[in-house]
């Protein structure tokens, strides 16, 4: 489990009494909720406990909750952010019980404040399955969760605090503050704006083009931020309304108007994507980039590593003004068009160089494609199908297995409730791989007896539509389950030609269904005992994958070559192998792939004598086999090989070292077990 902070690189200042008060509550309850206005510094003081908290838990999981606009997606969203990449038909919360259980973690949710009856009822469930969870909550209202201890966070206690934080936002202005009569006129301006730290920020960043005496004499905009609740608006949001609307007035008129068209992104977002939404009408798109940049001097977007978002008040101030402009329906029709494109380039690319950074941009997209798709679920589903259809093969490596089964599933029978049965539909190619996705997502979470229904939709409407990928990715989809349910020879065989009405045998030409058909084969190959050829066609494809800088299918032909090599006793190859296919897997993720694979490296190295390597590689794999929700699942062929070899294990390190290895690698990190199972090296803490 891990968790990234996205502003520390500004420094944090103060607050050393809040950080006492909220150590003492965490000591003393399992629930704390920090409560405050927006812009009081909440999501800062939690970043900076879990920093300063140490090792005190197994691990930690952040939640960022700003992004999440579908209520229905929280416990998913907590189930990611917790590491988890559950593959069982089981509901989000259930999985999350069982991977924390009675590990000592620390689950931080931040921003609670839109979805506080949602995120009431998962914290209440959370803390009573999982007696050694702690839930460090960042919310404008408390949860009112039973047990739960509210940490109010007021603005800096002090004017000392307050002009420190400004000066140190003043001098990256390249505005520092000069002399004792600067520090005194700051202390004016902290006390005016309540000493509110995010107030201080806006202010602080308008010294680039303000001499601090103007920015002192205002006049500050009497423009408020949009209506809310009574309850989710304490008075202390005056200072920050007063702020932003100041903030609003000085900018530039292209300037506001990026700054409400960005305000409809969920997240952080790039340039280009801030280009594609944002640049037309009055503002051209070749003007988007220098907006965006004096948005980002002004402090309105903040950026970082080439990346950029919106605070929560600012992006809430400036959907207002986009409502104001009646834009919104246009600016949703558009971020879905543009993100609909982005996948479908994905898709394209999948098979081929582009493939890591795909993944990599579907992952940083994940609240942008989840918008999109809930736009296009009410106002065209063939396009959501489309959309979902298209990142479904990325999601399922990254984690997000329910949530495209769900999408799927909306888009396939959307006046139903979820079904697995999909209805006629005129067949097309977005259709069938719309219904080989939901029949992949079915196979993965073990309801086979849907996902073959499924895969017979799927040839069918392949066939109608006379779609060479179709048959071929549907020709995957039926040889996965032939494997899964133990049947290599039928797998194979389903594989060698196409039942198509010509009989056309699988095209070898590198594409992306011909591979995924090819490493079916392969399989099959191996479980059905025709070793030299499954090793010389692993070989092949293995090949086209490294010449394309391809990872995924090359990563399961190692694996594959690894297996082969042991089963023909050359123990130091398949090592070799095993160690090339983590390589791989480690640039796309797929964690039910890294545990196959750490199985099998563990066989490896016992093989070649090295028991505690071994024994650790096993702990390695049931790490990740707990991830998925699988007890070490994987091809049938695959159980008896690891019991006899873990029974040896145990006979010769004996039971307590064999354990105390194991249970070291299951606590471990999860990238580090990938990389040390990639490059090899000593066993950590032998």
């Amino acid at each position: 489990m891990a968790w990234t902070a996205w502003d520390e690189e500004t420094s944090f200042i103060g607050r050393a009494a809040e950080l006492g008060v909220i150590g003492a509550a965490m000591r003393e309850s399992r629930l704390v909720t920090l409560s405050g206005a927006g812009g009081v510094g909440k999501t800062r003081l939690a970043r900076r406990i879990v920093t300063s908290r140490g090792a005190t838990e197994d691990g930690v999981g952040w939640a960022d909750l700003s992004s999440l606009r579908n209520a229905e997606l929280l416990a998913a969203t907590v189930a990611g952010a917790l590491g988890l990449s559950d593959h069982t038909a089981r509901l989000p919360a259930e999985a999350i019980c069982a991977w924390v259980g009675d590990r000592a973690t620390l689950l931080v949710l931040d921003s609670c404040e839109h979805l506080p009856a949602e995120c009431r009822d998962l914290v209440g469930d959370l803390l009573t399955a999982c007696p050694n969870l702690r839930v460090l909550a960042t919310s404008r209202e408390p949860l009112r969760v039973r047990a739960e201890r509210v940490v109010e966070i007021e603005p800096l206690s002090s004017v000392r605090e307050a002009v420190a934080l400004f000066a140190d936002r003043a001098a990256a202005a390249g505005s520092p503050l000069m002399d004792d009569a600067d520090h005194r006129t700051a202390a004016r301006l902290c006390d005016q704006l309540e000493r509110l730290p995010l107030a201080l920020e806006l202010a602080a960043a308008q010294l680039r083009s303000l001499s601090l005496a103007r920015l002192c004499a205002g006049p500050y905009a009497a423009v408020d931020l949009p209506a809310a609740p009574a309850r989710a608006r304490p008075p202390r949001h005056a200072a920050l309304r007063t702020t932003i609307g100041w903030s609003h007035e000085l900018c530039a008129p292209l300037e506001r108007l990026l700054w409400a068209r960005l305000s409809f992104l969920p997240g952080s977002f790039d340039a280009e994507t801030a280009r594609q939404l944002a640049g037309g009408g009055p503002l051209p798109p070749d003007r988007v980039a220098p907006t965006l940049a004096a948005l980002c001097d002004k402090s309105v977007v903040v950026r970082k590593d080439g990346r950029y978002r919106m605070l929560d008040a600012v992006r809430e101030y400036g959907r207002m003004w986009l409502a104001e402009l009646g834009g919104e329906r246009e600016t949703a029709q558009r971020h879905a068009e543009y993100v609909l494109a982005r996948t479908r380039q994905a898709h394209r690319e999948w098979f081929g160089p582009a493939q890591r950074g795909w993944y990599r941009r579907i992952w940083l997209l994940h609240a942008d494609i989840r918008l999109a798709a809930d736009h296009l679920l009410a106002t065209d589903r063939a396009a959501a199908l489309e959309l979902i259809g298209n990142v479904t093969f990325f999601w399922v490596c990254s984690g997000y297995l329910y949530e495209a089964r769900q999408y799927l599933q909306k888009a396939i029978a959307p006046s139903t409730a979820p079904s697995t049965a999909p209805p006629s539909a005129p067949p097309d190619g977005t259709w069938v791989r719309g219904l080989w996705s939901l029949g992949l997502t079915l196979t993965l979470q073990g309801e086979h007896r849907a996902a073959h229904e499924t895969a017979a939709a799927c040839r069918g409407a392949a066939t109608a539509a006379l779609d060479a990928e179709g048959l071929g990715r549907v020709a995957y989809l039926e040889g996965l389950l032939h494997l899964l349910e133990g049947r290599p020879l039928a797998a194979a065989s389903g594989v060698e030609t196409l039942k198509s009405g010509s009989g056309a045998p699988l095209p070898r030409r590198p594409t992306a269904a011909a591979a995924l058909g090819r490493l079916v084969h392969v399989f099959g190959l191996t479980g059905s005992g025709r070793l030299d050829r499954a090793r010389q066609e692993a070989l092949e494809l293995r090949d086209v994958c490294a010449a394309l800088d391809e990872h995924w299918t090359r990563s399961y032909a190692e694996h594959q070559l690894a297996l082969i090599a042991h089963l023909e006793g050359r123990a130091e190859h398949a090592v070799g192998h095993a160690r090339a296919a983590l390589d791989a897997k480690r640039h796309i993720g797929d964690a039910f792939g890294i545990a196959m694979v750490m199985d099998l490296l563990a066989i490896a190295l016992a093989d070649t004598g090295d028991e505690p390597a071994a024994a650790y590689a096993f702990g390695a794999a049931a790490r990740f086999w707990d991830s998925v929700g699988h007890p070490q699942r994987g091809t049938p062929e695959i159980a008896a090989l690891r019991d006899e070899c873990e029974d040896r294990l145990v006979r010769s390190l004996g039971r307590s070292r064999y354990e105390r290895t194991f249970d070291r690698a299951t606590a471990d990190d999860a990238r580090a077990l990938v990389a040390w199972g990639a490059d090899g090296g000593p066993v950590p803490g032998e």
